[in-house]
């Protein structure tokens, strides 16, 4: 907003001002239940404004005019301004007003009828309040999150609490008043809501930090992201952002020194102590010096690389580390092959989790603090696999620095990716009782209940729950800016092939939005041969969603799986797989990025005829003659069937049978043998056949 700069500047002065006299300086709490503090048992000393007194200490008076119930509306089921506390507040006219309301006003007696009267009804309460007094400092909030346990949530209060929040951006801008938010802290953390609506003590604590933040400026200082270490690799290319934290109305100043111009940028934090900073695009560089000042603190990162910055992601096929693989080979040491490994604190074991364990998982402190290293032997053992070998291709290929973040937790499902309001939007059935529900992977919820220890409701965190590892994993990396993502997951989410594919197409989506780039690359691993019965259905559900995501590409790898191991061993035929796409697609390169890809099948003259993208050099991984298809006609019942190949493509006899469908490799664990000239697998597929002649 245009009036931030001038209150970020001024509200310190305030404090300045105010700390100095003798009288309090008075904050008026004006809201609903929230404020007011409902189903908190010790409301008058844990509310929100109670706790913000303490944080402010005597020389502030915080009153507390919550109203159970009120609404914004003036032609709501219970106005705020015909309440005794929206009296009570104006006699009290605060030197600061903070604002909480339009909770209510979800309710379908009130913003389905009255919704064009709401920013006139609320600008005119903050005319009020500053009629009151005049010399008034005002902050509206956004409203804090409502739950998808709520019984309205699905019916109309989910949008109707999306677009209350809408209006209230729009009055803070119209009125000319701070915008404060009490929404994202809480949106996280909705086991601090029990009853899906209102915070207990601890979330009101958070509510009473953001407020006594907001009025004194104090954010803790200058802060950057975890991420940021010595060592990192910074994307090249693109307009880089840079952002961090520091005291409201401070400046904060940029300083990159390397093998180019020096640059210097500098900026003023805004009232929310947030800061951002763009640099053009920059060429790959080596030895970079970044330093950030605010304030009396001095943040410097030595050996920065300016390269390409992956993501690795998934469960334990990503996790799975390079010690452990069959194929890790010798490791050269390369000061241009760095990682940002975020390993959790707590393995997702068979047994119970200590009590330091629930708790730390509950405040989502889930993954150990990590720091960016260069490749060494040593240090790269523990790393994923899958992810070292796609970065050291990309290395040998590209010759810039590479940068791999992997953030990949063993048993995850999908769905514990995405973000919270992605999914409330589009998939809220899956949050209703996540321990019982079958949209979640059966093994999912039973290895999460024995690690919390059996909980009678969700209201215990775990990693596998949904949105947990967005908000613990991805949203701790802040937009660190990425070329891509590497994805390797799908064994926790293959007993309902229907649910993951809306759900994968969701988490696309919700990390291209994440990073503000709806062409961000996510380049993913097909499940693996295992003997799974749904797992042919789920290899085939992969390969058609490769096909509709833009910008999504799938490696097989059906050709590298075990039996009875859902962990095969080799990984470097998977990482490299996954390399080839990258280098073909993201960077222009020309190779083969896959193995042959169904294109159709067709019937005519008594022959299938089957065509395949990427199919120069047609032919078998051993020698022998073509494995694995399979046709059938109306009834669906599949036949095994002799296959050749005939100039690139794949010839079926159907000796006087009339086909209407094919598929090939549909075992789950398959012993298919079709590559191209680059040794690339086919994946497994199932389709109709067309007829070239249907008369």
């Amino acid at each position: 907003m245009k009036y931030s700069g001038l209150i970020s500047t001024l509200l310190l002065l305030c404090c300045i001002v105010m700390h100095g006299q003798e009288k309090a300086y008075k904050v008026a709490c004006i809201g609903d239940s929230v404020t007011y503090g409902t189903g908190i048992e010790e409301r008058e000393n844990d509310s929100y404004p109670s706790q913000l007194q303490r944080l402010l200490g005597d020389s502030y008076e915080v009153g507390n005019f919550g109203r159970p119930g009120a609404t914004l509306l003036n032609n709501g089921h219970r106005p705020y301004t015909q309440q005794p506390e929206f009296k009570a507040a104006m006699e009290f006219a605060g030197d600061i007003a903070v604002i909480h309301l339009g909770l209510n006003d979800t309710d379908p007696r009130n913003w389905p009828n009255y919704r064009d009267e709401f920013i006139g009804d609320y600008i005119a309460l903050i005319d009020s309040v500053r009629k009151a007094n005049p010399s008034v400092r005002v902050m509206i909030a956004l409203m804090s999150p409502i739950t998808p346990k709520h019984h309205r949530f699905i019916s109309g209060t989910r949008q109707w609490h999306t677009d209350i929040q809408a209006a209230i951006s729009t009055v803070a801008e119209a009125a000319g008043v701070e915008l404060i938010d009490f929404h994202s802290p809480l949106h996280a953390r909705h086991d601090l809501l029990p009853d899906s609506l209102h915070p207990n003590a601890e979330g009101a604590g958070i509510l009473a930090s953001v407020v006594y933040s907001a009025i004194t400026g104090d954010y803790g200082g200058l802060q950057m992201p975890e991420v940021y270490s010595d060592g990192m690799v910074l994307q090249r290319g693109i307009p880089l952002i840079i952002r961090g934290m520091a005291d409201a109305g401070t400046e904060v100043r940029l300083k990159m020194e390397g093998p180019f111009r020096t640059i210097r940028m500098k900026t003023v934090t805004s009232i929310s102590g947030k800061w951002i900073m763009e640099a053009g695009p920059l060429k790959a560089a080596r030895g970079v010096t970044l330093t950030v000042e605010a304030g009396d603190r001095k943040l410097t990162y030595k050996d920065v690389a300016i390269g390409d910055v992956w993501l690795c992601s998934g469960q334990s096929n990503m996790a799975f580390m390079l010690c452990e693989s069959s194929d890790a080979g010798d490791i050269p040491a390369d000061s241009d092959l760095r990682v940002f490994d975020m390993k959790g604190r707590w393995n997702t074991t068979n047994e119970k989790w200590s009590d330091e364990a629930i708790r730390s998982v509950q405040k989502l402190e889930y993954f150990h603090p990590a720091g960016w290293k260069t490749c060494s032997p040593k240090d790269i053992m523990s790393f994923s696999a899958v992810g070292y070998h796609f970065g050291k291709m990309l290395r040998d290929s590209l010759d810039v620095p590479v940068g791999l973040i992997c953030n990949a937790v063993g048993g995850s499902a999908t769905e514990s990716w995405i973000d919270r309001a992605t999914l409330e939007e589009h998939f809220p059935a899956i949050f209703n009782n996540w321990l019982g529900n079958d949209f979640i992977q059966g093994w999912v919820r039973e290895r999460s209940a024995v690690n919390i220890g059996y909980p009678e409701s969700g209201a215990i965190r775990h990693p596998y729950e949904p949105c947990y590892l967005f908000e613990t994993g991805i949203a701790s990396l802040e937009q660190f800016p990425i070329k891509g993502v590497i994805w390797y997951q799908g064994e926790s989410n293959a007993h309902n092939v229907e649910a993951h594919e809306s759900l994968f197409g969701l988490l696309v989506e919700s990390w291209r939005k994440n990073w503000d780039n709806p062409e961000m690359p996510f380049h993913f691993v097909q499940l693996s041969s295992l003997n799974r019965p749904s797992w042919t259905w789920f290899r085939d559900s992969q390969r058609r969603l490769a096909e509709s995501i833009s910008h999504c590409n799938m490696a097989v790898c059906s050709d590298v799986g075990d039996s009875l191991d859902v962990h095969p061993r080799r990984k470097r035929p998977v990482g490299e797989r996954l390399a080839r796409i990258a280098l073909h697609d993201d960077y222009g390169m020309d190779l083969t990025p896959s193995g042959p890809s169904f294109v159709k099948a067709t019937y005519e003259g008594g022959e299938i005829t089957i065509e395949f993208m990427y199919c120069e050099g047609l032919g078998t991984s051993d020698g022998k003659p073509v494995r694995c298809f399979e046709i059938a006609g109306k009834d669906e019942i599949f036949r095994p069937a002799e296959a050749f190949i005939r100039d690139g493509k794949v010839i079926i006899a159907t000796d006087g049978m009339i086909p209407c469908h094919v598929r090939y490799a549909w075992q789950p664990f398959t012993r298919a043998n079709l590559v191209n000239s680059d040794w690339l697998p086919a994946s497994t597929f199932r389709a109709e056949i067309s007829f070239n002649n249907p008369h």
